[in-house]
């Protein structure tokens, strides 16, 4: 796909609407934030591509209806984070109830999802712009390149990496 000179904070197009379909799932990079565009039953998605636990790519993440809600679940930790909200679930029991039952709970917007939108054939994606920070906002960049690095390292996997590396 050809890149195209865009404003910042405006309409990203992305791709034709056939191939996104086609690919299911793609990667762009819009304003220097890495974006997962996500094809699932009619509807498109776009979401950090990087989950907000420990930096794990959800490219290749299960998709499960959890509670009523289409989660995309980080393969590297198990992570569900809702794709329209970008809120993270967790299963847990309260001790307050009698019996405690095992029930689904939010942690809150932990992933930033995007704005897709499709016009004649293309596809389009507005970054979010919510000035306040969300967890996911942490492993995109260059620092979050560093970072996803250094988680990495810290399960053993390759070696660590300094900022100005490249």
């Amino acid at each position: 796909m050809e890149e195209k000179e865009q404003p910042s904070g405006g309409l990203h197009f992305v791709g034709k609407k056939d191939e996104l379909i086609k690919a299911q799932r793609s990667f762009r990079t819009l304003e220097g934030r890495d974006i997962l565009i996500i094809y699932h039953e009619g509807v498109f998605y776009a979401i950090d591509c990087y989950c907000y636990h420990a930096g794990g790519m959800l490219q290749n993440g299960d998709i499960e209806d959890i509670n009523g809600k289409l989660c995309i679940i980080c393969p590297k930790h198990k992570y569900k984070i809702t794709l329209a909200e970008g809120e993270g679930l967790y299963r847990a029991r309260n001790p307050m109830e009698n019996p405690p039952i095992l029930r689904w709970y939010s942690k809150g917007v932990k992933q930033r999802v995007h704005t897709v939108t499709e016009t004649n054939g293309e596809v389009f994606v507005k970054l979010t712009t919510t000035p306040f920070w969300i967890d996911s906002d942490y492993y995109q960049g260059e620092k979050g390149k560093v970072e996803r690095a250094n988680a990495e390292v810290s399960e053993g996997d390759m070696p660590v990496m300094k900022e100005d590396d490249e």
